[in-house]
């Protein structure tokens, strides 16, 4: 059987920077409020104007993940795509990126699991490669957030904390046993499905009902986040689906050299570090410079550690997220 690892990184972000100063303009908040509860100094935001979308910010990042692994776009076999911010209800954002990059044929697959898709989404590219299927996969995590948050002082707990961007990696075919992708762990838990969720639109509750109701309290069209519920459950998952990917491959914590954690809060990430007994150099954070990215923000963070020289070749690299369903993953590498 074949192993998978990562050839090739890449992400995008774009220009447009929102401070937590640019908010006060928009709501009822401070810099102080939300970096004490989120860490978060700045944020991506599409510009409206530079016609950007979930899948064109996708796609500059594969482009430079394939670049990165001195690929072709032709060289890859199979996309895999994470969002929960598709540019269309239907169809998926992987066909799209098929498009934009003038590949072949080739099939797309999308995973819509929210902060933890992108785990969820190599777990899947593993399988394709073990088996012998596909030798290189496109693995991405897109996020247009900026184009439905409620940007006022009702929605400030959510649109406060997500950010715009793109991350990808090269997923490919390894015959050097004990390296690359070691294992990847999966959970859900869907009694909490409604503490972070967006109920509509939705076919439960259609666009003409809005609509016709057009009740201005309706919320229902924006997320929302029940945060103290969320950070609870949070801590508790990550260090057990951690723990899980060591336990797995006979590790401990003392073994990890580069923990990267979904960019959900700094202060999740926070006590995970100190759980952990780890240094700041063993724990990768970027959500300071651009918020939650949801699915983007593992590929993002990945792609800028590796383009930092903070991931050398033998290192254990854990990669772990919680979120909306609830679902909960881990990743556990030895680059």
């Amino acid at each position: 059987m074949y192993t998978s690892r990562i050839s090739g990184c890449g992400h995008f972000l774009p220009d447009n920077i929102v401070t937590n100063n640019d908010l006060i303009e928009l709501m009822e908040t401070s810099d102080a409020w939300i970096q004490e509860r989120t860490g978060i100094n700045e944020r991506r935001w599409i510009d409206p104007a530079s016609g950007e979308t979930t899948s064109t910010m996708g796609a500059k990042a594969a482009r430079n993940a394939i670049k990165s692994a001195g690929l072709r776009v032709d060289d890859i076999d199979f996309i895999i795509f994470a969002t929960l911010s598709p540019d269309m209800y239907f169809p998926g954002g992987g066909v799209r990126i098929q498009d934009i990059l003038g590949m072949t044929t080739i099939g797309a697959l999308d995973v819509r699991n929210q902060c933890s898709g992108f785990v969820y989404a190599l777990s899947v590219a593993d399988q394709f490669i073990k088996t012998g299927m596909y030798k290189n996969i496109l693995v991405i995590g897109s996020e247009n957030h900026s184009g439905g948050l409620e940007k006022t002082t009702r929605g400030r707990g959510v649109s406060v904390i997500f950010g715009d961007g793109a991350g990808a990696v090269v997923l490919s075919r390894s015959e050097v046993e004990g390296c690359g992708l070691l294992s990847t762990h999966l959970h859900s838990e869907g009694a909490h499905a409604e503490q972070l969720s967006l109920a509509g639109p939705s076919t439960g509750r259609w666009v003409d009902q809005i609509i016709r109701e057009n009740d201005p309290n309706d919320t229902s069209y924006y997320p929302y986040m029940n945060g103290q519920f969320v950070f609870k459950h949070a801590v508790v998952r990550f260090s057990e689906v951690i723990n899980e990917a060591l336990d797995a491959n006979g590790l401990s914590s003392a073994d990890i050299d580069m923990l990267i954690p979904h960019q959900a809060n700094l202060r999740i990430a926070q006590f995970i570090q100190k759980k952990f007994g780890l240094e700041d150099h063993q724990v990768f954070n970027n959500i300071m410079r651009y918020g939650n990215t949801t699915a983007a923000s593992i590929p993002i963070a990945l792609s800028e550690a590796v383009e930092q020289g903070l991931i050398k070749p033998g290192d254990v690299v854990v990669m772990a997220a919680f979120g909306s369903g609830f679902t909960w993953a881990s990743a556990l590498f030895r680059w």
